[in-house]
């Protein structure tokens, strides 16, 4: 199964119950504030689907033959995939709800549920999803912005994001305090950065297996 791309940008609803009735009720409610959405009857559906990269989330129930809403939930998280997930379900009880919930799940609701209860939560997780690949998007450009720089101008980062003088940089690694002014001013260019509060802030948001990088 096939999913049109359309616009990127335009948030997308994935629905998976093994109920017809349920998700072509839910499609027509999205569908009836402007959100596009896509159904599927399993998980194994949603699986082998081409599903296009946009910003959303999944509605799931958690009871379907075959593999279930959380054994998804499990699945998808092990792919690195981050969509938020809001579960529906008609046969939820309380050690689901917390397994659930404890995984990540965006929202668990209680079939029959309330139109605007619903879509309040729908908002809420594309919302999140939205911010989530801004976060994910913003790293990713300081990676690249990162690899281009040298060994030494990487020293000298991690130097100035640990809060220390250009002399005491040089002392550490051996150099003078004018070339530590140098390294540093190509790392602020590189890194694009407009301050040294700014350089220090995108350190930080850069992965820890980075920052914690053992100086050659």
């Amino acid at each position: 199964m096939s999913v049109a791309a359309g616009n990127t940008d335009r948030p997308l609803v994935l629905i998976v119950d093994d109920d017809e009735e349920v998700r072509s009720a839910l499609e027509e409610l999205l569908l009836s504030v402007g959100i596009d959405a896509c159904c599927f009857g399993s998980t194994q559906d949603l699986l082998h689907a081409d599903l296009p990269d946009r910003p959303g989330c999944l509605i799931l129930d958690v009871r379907m033959p075959g593999a279930s809403g959380l054994d998804l939930q499990q699945h998808l998280a092990s792919n690195g995939n981050t969509r938020p997930i809001i579960f529906l379900t008609g046969h939820g009880d309380i050690a689901m709800t917390v397994q659930a919930m404890k995984a990540g799940a965006a929202d668990f609701l209680t079939k029959p549920v309330r139109d605007q209860t619903l879509l309040d939560a729908v908002t809420a997780a594309i919302e999140k999803d939205i911010s989530l690949r801004t976060a994910a998007r913003h790293i990713k450009q300081h990676l690249d912005r990162y690899a281009k720089l040298t060994p030494r101008e990487r020293e000298v980062l991690r130097e100035v994001a640990k809060g220390r003088l250009n002399k005491q940089i040089a002392f550490d690694l051996g150099i003078s305090e004018i070339t530590v002014k140098l390294h540093r001013g190509s790392v602020t260019k590189k890194m694009q950065a407009t301050s040294v509060g700014q350089l220090i802030r995108i350190w930080e948001l850069l992965p820890a297996g980075i920052r914690e990088e053992k100086s050659p």
